[in-house]
């Protein structure tokens, strides 16, 4: 069995315990893994003053993914925590996908009435190298009172076609439908110019029904008709309200994960849970971790390992629709070591046939 080099960097708050719960349940299912972890947080920056170290980028370049925990302390502003260590390493390893999988999973509720899982299952593909999250602006005659802000968005023809390509082969390999956020009535330059390059690349894809929706009222499409929905791709901004915003309609935060994805696979792609670290439940062993669990699935999918990955899915599935291993926010009382374990268990029980006929 080969063996993978994944390096783990748990972050803050509940992150610590999240992974170390995905951890065991990655190592139930394939015992090829061997971790690494560095201690890059917003506590590390209170201590040095840089969320990692001036060669972080190069020090995990060797790495075959990265699982990373939630990122998030009391007194240390969201932009430096971002900016020092997330985004950073997104845009050295050309990370230019993020995916985020949004479905309703057994056993729980979705905050819509009347929805099931057929209703609720849809694939959030986001840019996530450029678009509106860019350092180009600045604070110009500041204290004065002219003072302005300008902050730049950059829509480059290389990063549109790339991550809209790649949204269209994911449609492709799904349902066969298409959703483009915009909001070209408003933004006269960047959501034009989205909008020509989505209707450009998808003469290539005949068989994608495409539809190109204003952000706001795609939004409400989330909320009233989910069902109508399969692949949506946006740029970094839209992209990261709409995926939110659809976790929190399929039952939370604390069941949604996502992937910083390197599809041509030049350097290590990052997976990690939506949820932040949540301070005021850090520490007391209680968070929720099916979301950094499903982290860790995608990673195993993203390095081939496909009938691992499904067994992690699967376990987790199965132990959320038996109900009897639930933390708080699902209406138990378990903690996240026990409901890790029950995943752990579930997913090795799992998995042990098809490694069976494997070793046969």
């Amino acid at each position: 069995m080969s063996e993978y080099r994944i390096a783990t960097i748990p972050g803050d708050g509940i992150g610590v315990d999240v992974t170390a719960a995905a951890v065991r349940v990655l190592d139930a299912v394939l015992p090829g893994l061997a971790w690494t972890e560095f201690d890059w947080s917003c506590e590390n920056y209170v201590r040095t003053g840089a969320m990692m170290p001036p060669d972080g980028a190069q020090r995990l370049a060797g790495f075959d993914a990265i699982l990373l925990g939630a990122v998030g302390f009391p007194g240390v502003p969201d932009h430096v925590s971002l900016w020092g260590l997330l985004i950073p390493l997104r845009r050295a390893f050309g990370q230019y996908v993020n995916l985020r999988p949004v479905r309703l999973l057994p056993g729980t509720e979705s905050a819509l009435r009347g929805r099931t899982a057929d209703d609720l299952d849809i694939l959030i593909v986001r840019e996530n190298s450029e678009g509106e999250y860019s350092r180009i602006g600045g604070i110009h005659n500041e204290g004065r009172p002219d003072e302005f802000v300008l902050q730049e968005s950059v829509f480059t023809r290389t990063g549109c076609e790339r991550i809209i390509r790649y949204a269209f082969e994911r449609a492709a390999e799904r349902s066969g439908r298409l959703c483009s956020a915009t909001k070209s009535n408003g933004l006269i330059h960047s959501m034009p110019y989205w909008d020509s390059v989505f209707e450009r690349v998808g003469t290539e894809y005949p068989q994608v029904r495409t539809r190109q929706m204003h952000v706001d009222a795609l939004a409400a499409e989330i909320v009233l008709h989910p069902d109508r929905l399969d692949v949506i791709v946006g740029s970094n901004l839209f992209g990261d309200i709409l995926s939110d915003l659809a976790a929190a309609v399929t039952g939370g935060l604390g069941l949604a994960p996502s992937g910083n994805v390197n599809p041509e696979r030049t350097g290590p792609s990052m997976f990690e849970a939506v949820h932040g670290s949540a301070p005021d439940i850090a520490g007391q062993g209680i968070a929720n971790p099916v979301a950094q669990v499903l982290a860790g699935a995608m990673l195993l999918d993203h390095l081939g390992e496909s009938a691992a990955a499904a067994a992690v899915d699967r376990a987790v599935c199965d132990v959320l629709a038996a109900g009897e291993v639930r933390t708080p926010d699902l209406g138990g009382t378990s903690t996240t070591d026990e409901l890790g374990d029950a995943i752990a268990a579930r997913a090795a029980e799992l998995v042990r046939p098809a490694l069976g006929a494997d070793l046969g």
